[in-house]
Order: C-alpha cells, then structure tokens, then sequence
C-alpha cells in the first residue's frame, strides 16, 4: 500500500476491476477494500493540499463520492471508475479552483473558469475586449506554458450577443470556460515525484490566477467590486 505521498498501483488496479464490475453487488462485495483505498487517496488530496497552503490561501478541499448522479444520464452504471478532488481558494478575492483526477489511462489535473457564472463570464469577455494583451501576455508566460500548454474551453459557435464579431480577439472572447488541463500517464501518477508534479503543476498557473482574481474583482475602470 501507498503512503498518503503516493498514488497506489493497488489503488489503480481496483479501479480497473470497479470499471469492469460497475454493478452494486460487486461493490458491496469489495466496498471494505474500497474504502481502504478511498482513505488512502484522501491521504493523498490531504498532503497536495497540504503543499497549495504553503504558496496559495485555500479554504477548503472536496473529495468526490464514488457513487453517480445517473438520473439524467444514459450512462446506469452506479459507480464512477475514477476519484477525484477539487481545492477550492479562500475568499470573494482569490478566484480560481485546482482539480485533481486519478483514472488509470486517463489520470489528469485541471485549472481555471470551468463553468464561470453569468456576470463574471461577461466581466471577462469585457476585459478582453477592451484588451486581451495582458491576458494573452500571461498565459503563455514562459513557465506556465510549458506545463499546462494553451487555455481550453468550450466556445461558442458565433460572436455572444452585444460584441463585435470582427474583434481580433475572438478566440478569446467566444469562450465559455477558461481552463487549462494536463494529463498524466499511469506510470508518471504512481511514481513517487507525482506529489511534486502536481505541487509544480499548481504553482504555475499562479500568475494566471493573480490576473483573473484582479479582473473578476474590479470594473473596467480598475475599481474594486467587493
């Protein structure tokens, strides 16, 4: 078994068989060895949170249940064949979320704007708008670009209602998330520098955070909201 620095193969290796066997008998039948590794992994999201507090202010973390939501989805299957947690940052002035997913063959970090609600989706496309230079500046900073690559997100299809269509910053303004994802291989996850990957990985869409937090608290005249 792993220490609460380490991802388990054991770990992964039940979530092979979870996938395999996603009905609730099977669960039932092995849900003391699941919740060993629950425990384990949660040691895990424990120490990465533990690591965040030391370069960022976050006020909570989240461990998601294993068990799935189905009723508006197609997918019956009970259970989810992956675990996960999300870092919540403290206060109405730090803006932004981190992400952690562990799944073997589909293991990776997310950050950013998943679902930003309405007001500060249109705060931001203002301020790209008006200029996107400084935006467009920091993420592809040095550091940060080499770990997290370019900004994703579902856009959408035309220019939003009330902005120009011809704009140079279109790209940016048609988005409707603005986050950044890193996928990790099985062998990178349950090797013991994943704790500092992750710890590194976080460290660097720090300057990104820093301009969203100050766009998403002040007007377009610079003023605070809060």
């Amino acid at each position: 078994m792993a220490d609460n620095n380490t991802v388990s193969k054991a770990t992964f290796d039940f979530l092979d068989e979870l996938e395999k066997n996603n009905n609730k008998e099977w669960f039932e039948a092995n849900k003391a060895t699941f919740k060993s590794h629950e425990t384990l992994v949660k040691s895990f999201f424990e120490a990465v949170k533990d690591k965040l507090s030391h370069h960022d202010d976050i006020e909570k973390m989240k461990m998601f249940r294993i068990y799935r939501d189905v009723r508006f989805s197609k997918d019956k299957t009970p259970y989810k064949s992956h675990l996960a947690a999300s870092f919540s940052r403290l206060g109405a002035h730090l803006r932004g979320g981190y992400y952690i997913h562990l799944k073997p063959g589909g293991s990776f970090l997310a950050t950013g704007f998943w679902d930003p609600n309405k007001e500060d989706l249109f705060r931001i496309r203002k301020e790209l708008e008006m200029d996107a230079k400084e935006f467009r500046k920091t993420i592809n900073q040095k550091t940060l670009k080499s770990v997290w690559g370019d900004i994703q997100g579902d856009a959408l299809k035309s220019m939003p209602k009330g902005f120009d269509k011809e704009h140079p910053d279109i790209d940016l303004i048609k988005l409707k998330q603005f986050i950044f994802v890193r996928n990790f291989k099985d062998s990178e996850v349950l090797s013991g520098a994943f704790l500092e990957e992750v710890d590194k990985s976080f460290r660097a869409i720090r300057p990104y955070f820093d301009l969203m937090s100050n766009i998403l608290t002040t007007d377009l005249n610079g003023e605070s909201v809060l």
